[in-house]
């Protein structure tokens, strides 16, 4: 995304049109409702949470989606992001994970954003105790950033000892759904995106194994399904992008979808948009359901 005042001036139509839509009445909800989200802490930092968004009702859980919100990995955006998304969702039968964690700007950066987003994962599990959530499919939905930290995460099992998120994880992920995704960093930080956010997220690459260690290009197969969903229209992450990672991902023989929406970088985000009706299709492709056609 771009430098925060224009950030913030972009995010207001997406936040207001999602909310528009759901008064509206425009999208359907197939389920009873939602409960109430239920907030759970993986750490003591006030950015180390996740709200746990289950069906209301009589609803029966279909899969667990742990949502990872974008901003480029700044401060500026929060959770706040992700509601919407889980509002839509657990109606529909998922239970959802919406994800906070710290970020450049409040603590965050390298290795903290990292750790985070690995612990955080983690944490489901104990939700899942508590809510005998079956966690064999569990599909991570990651918009801009947090499409990037989403296909991460679904690489650390190969990661060395000692870097940030490596060993096995407590939650494996079983699929990624990126939304608009930043998942080649090598190109990002050439084109400056958003003022030099690779930089400001991982530091001046004076440090390559850094740059290796967060790239999800140099984590090649994944053992898991990605589906990088992309809008035609975004100027704010390029499609190339996703272009990019598919490319290389299928190359070397991984399951990898390129899936070209309609509509700018947050529409992607805004339920009831032909956009994000391409994500429900690939969520229930994850959970092992018919597409919703």
């Amino acid at each position: 995304m771009r430098p925060p005042g224009r950030r913030s001036v972009l995010a207001l139509p997406a936040a207001a049109g999602a909310a528009l839509l759901a008064a509206c009445g425009i999208r359907q909800e197939t389920g009873s409702g939602a409960a109430a989200p239920q907030r759970y802490r993986y750490g003591d930092d006030p950015s180390q949470f996740a709200d746990l968004y289950l069906p209301g009702g009589e609803t029966a859980v279909r899969g667990v989606v742990v949502i990872i919100h974008g901003g480029y990995w700044r401060s500026t955006y929060g959770a706040e992001l992700g509601e919407p998304l889980a509002q839509d969702l657990a109606p529909r039968g998922y239970a959802c994970w919406n994800l906070e964690y710290r970020r450049a700007g409040n603590g965050g950066g390298w290795p903290a954003t990292f750790d985070d987003v690995a612990a955080g994962i983690d944490h489901l599990a104990v939700a899942a105790d508590d809510h005998g959530l079956d966690l064999r499919s569990t599909t991570a939905l990651g918009h801009s950033a947090g499409g990037h930290l989403a296909v991460w995460a679904a690489g650390r099992f190969a990661l060395p000892s000692g870097a940030p998120g490596a060993g096995t994880p407590v939650v494996p992920l079983t699929a990624v759904v990126s939304q608009a995704g930043v998942l080649d960093l090598v190109e990002a930080r050439a084109l400056g995106l958003s003022g030099n956010a690779v930089e400001n997220l991982l530091g001046a690459p004076g440090d390559p194994e850094r740059y290796a260690l967060a790239d999800p290009m140099t984590v090649l197969p994944l053992e898991v399904p990605v589906y990088a969903v992309h809008g035609t229209e975004d100027t704010t992450v390029p499609p190339s992008q996703s272009e990019a990672y598919v490319a290389a991902a299928t190359a070397a023989g991984a399951t990898a979808e390129l899936v070209r929406v309609p509509g700018d970088h947050f529409a992607v985000i805004t339920p009831g948009s032909p956009a994000w009706e391409a994500i429900l299709d690939r969520l229930e492709e994850a959970a092992g359901l018919p597409a919703s056609g």
